[in-house]
């Protein structure tokens, strides 16, 4: 990771315009949007479709060649729904696609490009509709998807459950399980005796992890100067 040489007012600044983004252009599209979103470089989130509801704390992180996409294209007008909750985290390139329903658990964390659907979207012999039976999927609490994740349609991830990376889940995964491969199978067992620490945890008081977050921005850009940053933006 290259220093970051802004100043810190201009890093303050910048955060006030990805807030005001967020909140501009995002948040009309989604049926609601908790408190305490990190939203990096939102310009690359896209989100479309009804019925979006997504937590508090929610972090996702966008890159141009590699945006996060969250959408709903129901079978009528109005209908399928994508439920995200509190404290979840999306990676660069992670794409989740609902037909009829997505519920994506507390705490739950997608690494880059997994991608989560309930809908093959076109039938074997008839290309142009959709089953007519719905096949919703359900990622439970602090869920880990590795990099490369593909969860297809009816599939149940069970809590704490790690997912490694380019795996396909295919069928139901128990709880505290490691899984890997095309199809997915279990790999080890985790001992929930030994208990997990959370995002949840992480983000219990989020005014204090913000605080905290720009207290260490307030330190490390304390000596940066306008001269200087801007000479890195001409001559890098």
């Amino acid at each position: 990771m290259r220093e970051d040489l802004r100043p810190y007012w201009i890093k303050k600044f910048y955060l006030k315009i990805v807030h005001s983004y967020t909140r501009h252009f995002l948040q009309p599209k989604c049926a609601s949007l908790g408190a305490h979103e990190m939203i990096m470089k939102p310009w690359h989130v896209k989100i479309s479709g009804p019925n979006i509801y997504i937590g508090k704390c929610f972090t996702a992180i966008g890159e141009p060649m590699h945006p996060v996409e969250i959408g709903v294209w129901g079978r009528e007008p109005g209908q399928g729904a994508i439920r995200i909750g509190d404290f979840a985290l999306l990676s660069p390139g992670v794409r989740i696609s609902a037909s009829d329903e997505i519920i994506i658990g507390d705490g739950v964390m997608m690494a880059n490009g997994c991608y989560v659907t309930d809908s093959d979207w076109h039938t074997l012999y008839d290309r142009t509709r959709r089953s007519l039976t719905p096949t919703p999927v359900v990622l439970e609490k602090n869920v880990w998807l590795g990099d490369g994740v593909t969860v297809l349609k009816g599939v149940t991830v069970g809590e704490n459950s790690v997912v490694a990376a380019r795996s396909v889940v295919t069928r139901d995964i128990p709880k505290n399980t490691v899984v890997a491969g095309n199809p997915a199978k279990i790999i080890k067992k985790l001992d929930a005796d030994l208990g997990y620490i959370t995002r949840g945890e992480l983000f219990s008081d989020p005014s204090s992890v913000l605080s905290f977050y720009d207290a260490v921005d307030r330190e490390v850009l304390s000596k940066n100067s306008i001269f200087k940053w801007i000479s890195s933006l001409i001559w890098p």
